[in-house]
């Protein structure tokens, strides 16, 4: 048996030309021990952008030549027994995630200090005692999560201007005796975690980051019993308006240091007005962002999953599917709107349809489990939207004549949207379908889907299908697409409080705008796509997904 067929996950994935790979559990850690670590054609799969290798207590190390993986965006390597990340992983300059959480690491590569797209770091649950000089040369770094090791503090330029996104900060469980009074100059901070290490005292300088929010401090045996019983208290804006007070009397304490005082009364100045104009920002932000949360699909038992096969492959071979919770379609027009913007989609990045399509589901009206699977022409039955019971080659020719009515309508010669589509399958022996338990087809691509599943106004969790028979990640281009205009239009219903079926098309008596909920947050429940053999193919949305700089939506992991 050849090492490709030991590992079948790696050749659907070089076969398939697929982005994304995850390996994890009991089997996979078997083959790791047998083979004495990763098969080394998994460096071969260049087109990666999201590899997965977790819960393998055999691996020990990995290969230098994981830095063949230039498209790598998202690398977690978590909860295996790592002793050691080769310096080359410092190649890897499309990197954004980096996870090496629990693990047994007892020191970082330099090479982890060229990363400059780096935006999240996780590090936790290892043996580190020490962080590389140079994490300031990471201006993206937006996440730290280095709590859980034998840290004693940080590298001198970490406290750097250049860290000007990073906003959260988690370094509990450490043994850092030190927080520099230049952790000021960390202006984006919003979250300090240093709970449970060894500090003794806390700078007042600290109150000059102008957007912390939340600090924890509990653990720590400081000289100032009052501030430790505050700390313990965990009353972040009493803890700061604490060290606030305590830096001004260090300005009153004479002139011994009056130049320094100086420098620190006049810093104190700017630090309000910068605290102010931040403030005010936040708020705005805050009230302009859109906000995103992403429910694993660990987190799920009983998630949905869609099992594709292998016919569909030289039909129309890309899936990628999500359930979405919380978007409100009862309210005034909503749904309505919902409906124009995924027409407006289809029309334009989905190029009419031809590159990509989108279809909507009630998730009360799906039966589980889903297979996306292939059908003769003939076979193949479908309630079209809007439509009795036909075969599909029966709703291909009704609407073609539709389509030659329409051309022959306004007068034109040229091949309308609808003809664009039709033409996707002219010629195709099968044709491609996702279908339910009881064998009820829910969706024709690029076509129809059902009006078994239709979405309507009491519509509380739609199930979300995109599919293409261009690329994998076109689907996960028009999918980011589709949630960032699905959470706009939720914030824009939740901002309006219209009426419940003011168009018309309402279920039972209106509802008071006043006593409904106005939460514009949009829950993603991931959803797995396995091949016939139970293998991943694709998880959407990961890591990678949702993350194209959207500056006001906040998407939460």
């Amino acid at each position: 048996m050849d090492d490709m067929e030991k590992w079948p996950e790696i050749e659907k994935a070089a076969t398939g030309k697929r982005r994304e790979l995850v390996l994890q559990g009991p089997a996979v850690d078997e083959r790791i021990s047998s083979n004495g670590g990763l098969s080394s054609d998994i460096y071969s799969l260049t087109l990666l952008n999201y590899l997965e290798v977790s819960q393998c207590p055999s691996l020990t190390e990995i290969h230098e030549d994981i830095q063949h993986l230039t498209n790598l965006q998202s690398l977690i390597l978590c909860r295996n027994k790592l002793a050691s990340i080769p310096n080359v992983v410092g190649n890897l300059k499309s990197l954004k995630v980096l996870d090496l959480s629990v693990n047994n690491l007892r020191v970082l590569p330099e090479g982890i200090t060229q990363l400059k797209e780096l935006n999240t770091l996780n590090v936790s649950c290892n043996s580190l005692e020490v962080l590389p000089e140079g994490l300031s040369r990471c201006t993206k770094l937006s996440t730290i999560n280095i709590s859980k090791n034998r840290i004693t503090g940080f590298p001198a330029d970490f406290y750097s201007e250049k860290l000007d996104l990073l906003s959260s900060l988690v370094a509990s469980d450490n043994s850092i005796d030190q927080l520099s009074g230049d952790v000021h100059k960390l202006a984006a901070l919003k979250v300090l975690d240093l709970s449970n290490n060894k500090l003794r005292e806390i700078p007042s300088d600290l109150s000059d980051c102008p957007k912390l929010k939340e600090i924890n401090f509990k653990g720590n045996k400081l000289n100032d019993k009052r501030l430790e019983k505050m700390v313990n208290g965990c009353q972040t804006k009493s803890i700061l308006d604490y060290l606030r007070g305590k830096g001004k009397q260090g300005e009153d304490g004479g002139n011994a240091e009056g130049g320094r005082n100086a420098d620190k009364g006049k810093r104190q100045q700017q630090r309000k007005k910068k605290e102010k104009v931040a403030d005010e920002q936040d708020e705005m932000e805050e009230l302009n962002k859109m906000v995103v949360r992403v429910l694993h699909v660990s987190d799920a038992p009983t998630a949905l999953e869609v099992t594709v096969s292998a016919e569909v492959k030289d039909v129309r071979p890309y899936l990628v599917c999500c359930v979405v919770r919380g978007m409100n379609l009862k309210s005034g027009n909503a749904l309505k709107r919902f409906l124009v913007a995924q027409t407006k989609l289809h029309d334009d990045l989905c190029g009419k349809r031809t590159t990509a399509t989108i279809a909507t589901h009630d998730v009360q009206l799906l039966k589980a489990p889903l297979i996306y699977d292939v059908k003769p022409p003939t076979q193949l039955k479908i309630v079209p939207l809007g439509r009795k019971e036909m075969t599909a080659i029966e709703l291909i020719r009704h609407l073609q004549l539709e389509a030659d009515e329409l051309r022959k309508q306004k007068k034109r010669q040229n091949v309308t949207g609808l003809h664009k589509y039709l033409q996707i399958l002219q010629g195709k022996a099968l044709y491609p379908c996702l279908v339910d338990a009881e064998g009820h087809v829910i969706s024709f691509p690029p076509i129809t889907n059902s009006e078994k599943t239709k979405i309507k106004k009491t519509t509380k969790e739609l199930f979300l299908e995109v599919t293409s028979g261009t690329s994998l990640q076109t689907c996960k281009d028009v999918m980011d697409a589709l949630i960032v205009k699905m959470a706009e239009l939720n914030k824009f219903t939740a901002e309006h409080q219209e009426e419940a079926g003011s168009d018309g098309e309402g279920d039972g008596p209106q509802e008071p705008a006043a006593s409904r909920e106005t939460s514009s947050e949009l829950i993603i429940q991931q959803v797995r796509t396995l091949d016939q053999d139970g293998n991943l193919k694709v998880v959407y949305p990961s890591k990678t997904d949702l993350s194209n700089d959207i500056s006001n939506l906040n998407v939460i992991w």
